[in-house]
């Protein structure tokens, strides 16, 4: 398994995500709603390590 170069930079509610060939995507998190540009799925954190995701697929 090789390494895997990954850096995920934040301005305010606006995170943007790198990866060894550049920029690969953009998400925003407010409180726990977050939206990934990539997969275009909305994910809420509920307690404990589990999260609520619905894809744009199944909308």
């Amino acid at each position: 398994m090789g390494i895997v170069f990954r850096k995920r930079k934040k301005i305010g509610p606006l995170y943007l995500n790198f990866t060894e060939n550049g920029f690969s995507s953009w998400s925003i998190k407010i409180g726990k709603w977050s939206w990934n540009s990539r997969t275009r799925a909305h994910r809420v954190d509920l307690p404990g390590p589990i999260s609520w995701k619905q894809d744009k697929s199944r909308a």
